[in-house]
């Protein structure tokens, strides 16, 4: 097959030096095949578990090192770095990303509050695929998935179902990988004293590890590169001299035969061996995942010419040294350390718990990445985050998910205490990513790369019958372990799948519910009521339209803020959104109502600034909206779905525009106010004169001057933030599922999940929450 005509060439980007590219795979090395590189440690030891026996015939070690290089061959090495790598969003990877791509070239969107204006995103058209050259049987697989409703859901829970396995992955993972790291004490102790050592020695590890996970990864990152490729080049010299010692000729059990040799003679037991082969490729998947910290070629780099080699040479010299020893005197039985050389068994044993440590360290901080991008599209409930790193994007820890993790992780590794039992779980969970990234990914190539759909089947044909081989060889030991990654992936995809659809019916209610213009215009600029100085911020869902909540104000309060702005705060389906794009601002009624609509829009992938700096940027970008407000206006005018006309505007820092600057009564250029001045400090010391630094040409209009001026006498006298509390209660005569879900389920997540308070960092002292039933 013609892979350079299959996959389209990736879009124009900045040439990198290679110097740069070197330099990156160097650190991919250590943050993107921690976990790969330690299979080597259990693959062995779960292949010959109880299925398969190591015979005097050879045909078993042959024939499961020839499954082991076939597979590393075909999966990560043809699928990920061949195909499934240039399948980038944007630079980004990962279920996520795939799903993020498939949004955008088809409307099968799950993000409730979507715009014909995040179309013109520069991320959104950034891939460079026109549908010009679609063909047939691809436009109506196009209009089919747009047209069915229960697709889009299908398509969701697809995503979601790889997502939940990379996080059963990142529970067993750390579990399986440092309990064979330290199973090597079993070679130097009796048996009875090596069971009283060994979980606990993995447990005080495994505590060590998520206890360091609030410092961030930045701290010790600079280790992770150089302990794996002492790692990688430990394993592959240990490999060369166990071939070249015991069986220069184990070459040959590379020959497919061997794997047609091994299944006649082992049959439905080689099957079910399988199981434990396929954790040769567990991290494979990290390769995608990670991929938005380093770039297409580092990471093929990386993994092409020393990683790949370097587990070849492992596998290999394992096999070589068990084809010549066929009775262990041991209670090991096969696995990793038996074929060490016994002087250096020490020195590998360290360095081997040390790259379990790494392995594990890069799933957990994958886990935490991709819960946080499931929290930005609306898929899991708020949680605080929090970045360790100002310098390195993307590092971040979730203390309630690392907690989650930890004693998932424990209860694991106490609970079975083998890694057999482990092996037939992570088996599972990493099979079933790679399955889900399959079934996207043939997608991707009709709707997205606009390639035949007949291709599209060949690589799911291909790609997933092996997939579906060591599936069922991974499924029929489900009540060995393998039912662990479907109980979690069972769980977390309730949770998410009850958090996405509370959340859209409670859009759907606020869009339903949305209070009329003509209501608005009834009651003129005053609003019926006495308008004090101040900005009101209106915390809502809504996109257009005036939310149900400003009514109630309106009539149930005797006065309200000068300046009134509903901001959104909203994700759309791209990995980041420019500063120069980020906000969307326009008018809700005429000009002297001061009333405004901002829309604050992130990528899934955005880091959300504090809220000093996003006070700032918001109130600039609605000056700067008042003083470019005129027909002949370059900036990008978009009509949304209520006729008000939205303007991008960018943040402070990213365009020429207004500026604040706000003066205290000594001589500070600038001051920042903090809730801690707010409390020690009296009011006359904290009082602030806001001026806005405008641009000296165009001249500005004497009406935009004074709007200004309001504005800016406004912003002097304070911000209040005014936020919804939400009780989401189903309708009488709805179903007892759904009572059930909206009841209980989302209910009980919405009380013990973070509230929009916290996740935008909005100053406590000058919040003000109003309780609202919502009946969906």
């Amino acid at each position: 097959m013609d892979l350079e005509g299959v996959i389209p060439k990736s879009p124009i980007k900045k040439k990198e030096s290679w110097k740069t590219v070197l330099s990156l795979a160097y650190q991919s090395l250590g943050v993107v095949y921690g976990d790969l590189s330690t299979s080597p440690l259990y693959v062995y030891k779960s292949a010959f578990a109880e299925d398969i026996h190591h015979s005097d015939t050879n045909e078993e070690i042959y024939g499961v090192l020839s499954f082991v290089f076939w597979t590393l061959t075909l999966m990560p090495l043809l699928k990920y770095v061949f195909i499934v790598l240039r399948a980038d969003d944007n630079g980004e990877g990962g279920t996520f990303a795939l799903y993020s791509l498939l949004c955008r070239h088809a409307r099968v969107c799950s993000l409730p509050n979507c715009q014909l204006a995040d179309q013109e995103l520069s991320e959104y058209k950034k891939d460079g695929m026109t549908s010009n050259n679609r063909s047939p049987l691809g436009s109506s697989l196009k209009s089919t998935l747009e047209k069915h409703k229960i697709l889009h859901r299908l398509l969701l829970v697809l995503a979601l179902i790889g997502t939940c396995m990379v996080i059963g992955d990142g529970v067993l993972t750390p579990a399986i990988s440092v309990f064979s790291a330290v199973s090597g004490l079993e070679l130097s102790m009796s048996k009875e004293q090596h069971r009283y050592v060994e979980v606990p020695a993995a447990c005080a590890i495994l505590i060590f590890l998520f206890a360091l996970q609030h410092y961030g990864t930045h701290r010790v990152g600079f280790l992770f590169a150089p302990v794996v490729i002492t790692w990688l080049l430990c394993i592959s010299a240990i490999g060369v001299y166990n071939i070249f010692h015991w069986n220069p000729h184990v070459y040959k059990a590379l020959s497919p035969y061997y794997m047609y040799k091994f299944l006649k003679k082992t049959q439905k037991g080689g099957w079910m061996s399988l199981g434990g082969i396929l954790l040769c490729i567990t991290g494979s998947e990290a390769m995608f995942a990670d991929l938005g910290h380093f770039s297409q070629l580092s990471i093929k780099i990386a993994f092409t010419f020393i990683v790949y080699p370097s587990l070849i040479l492992a596998y290999m010299g394992q096999a070589a040294y068990l084809s010549r020893h066929h009775i262990l005197e041991t209670n090991y039985h096969i696995g990793f350390y038996v074929s060490v050389p016994e002087k250096i068994r020490w020195p590998v044993l360290v360095i081997a718990i040390f790259a379990a440590v790494v392995g594990s360290q890069a799933i957990i901080t994958g886990t935490f990445s991709i819960i946080k991008q499931c929290s930005a599209l609306g898929c899991f409930p708020r949680v605080k985050i929090i970045h360790t790193s100002s310098k390195i994007h993307g590092q971040i820890y979730i203390p309630e998910i690392n907690w989650t993790l930890m004693l998932l992780c424990l209860a694991v590794t106490v609970g079975f205490q083998d890694t057999k039992r482990m092996g037939n779980a992570s088996g599972l969970a990493v099979i079933t990513v790679m399955l889900v990234t399959t079934c996207l990914m043939s997608l991707v190539i009709v709707l997205c790369w606009h390639k035949s759909v007949f291709l599209a089947i060949l690589f799911i044909f291909f790609f997933g019958s092996i997939e579906a081989l060591y599936f069922s060889a991974s499924l029929i030991k489900f009540l060995e372990g393998a039912w662990v990654p479907i109980a979690l992936a069972l769980i977390f995809s309730a949770i998410m799948y009850v958090w996405h659809y509370g959340t859209l019916k409670k859009y759907e209610f606020d869009v339903q519910n949305k209070v009329s213009i003509n209501w608005l215009l009834a009651l003129g600029p005053t609003l019926g009521i006495v308008r004090v100085r101040g900005i009101g911020l209106i915390h809502t869902e809504l996109v257009s339209g005036i939310p149900a909540i400003f009514s109630h104000f309106v009539t149930n309060l005797p006065a309200f803020h000068q300046v009134v702005v509903f901001l959104c705060i909203k994700s759309v389906p791209v990995p980041h959104v420019s500063p120069e794009e980020r906000f969307l601002v326009g008018r809700v009624g005429p000009k002297e109502y001061r009333l405004y609509r901002c829309i604050a829009r992130y990528g899934y992938r955005d880091i959300h600034k504090d809220d000093l700096e996003f006070e700032k940027d918001l109130i600039c970008s609605i000056a700067e909206f008042i003083r470019s407000e005129r027909p002949e206006c370059s900036i990008l005018t978009i009509d949304s779905e209520n006729d008000e006309k939205m303007t991008v505007i960018g943040t402070s820092s990213s365009n020429l525009g207004v500026r604040i600057h706000e003066d205290g009564d000594e001589d500070l250029s600038e001051i920042v106010c903090t809730s801690e001045e707010k409390v020690t400090k009296s009011p006359e010391r904290l009082r602030k004169r806001v001026r806005f630094v405008v641009p000296e040409s165009p001249r500005i209009e004497n009406e935009a001057k004074e709007e200004l001026r309001e504005l800016m006498e406004a912003r002097e006298a304070g911000m209040a933030f005014i936020l919804g509390h939400s009780y989401v209660r189903a309708k009488k005569g709805s179903s007892v599922m759904k009572r059930i879900v909206i009841n209980l389920g989302y209910d009980f997540l919405r009380r013990n999940s973070r509230g929009p308070t916290y996740a935008l960092n909005i100053p406590h002292a000058s919040t003000l929450e109003v309780g609202m039933v919502y009946l969906v």
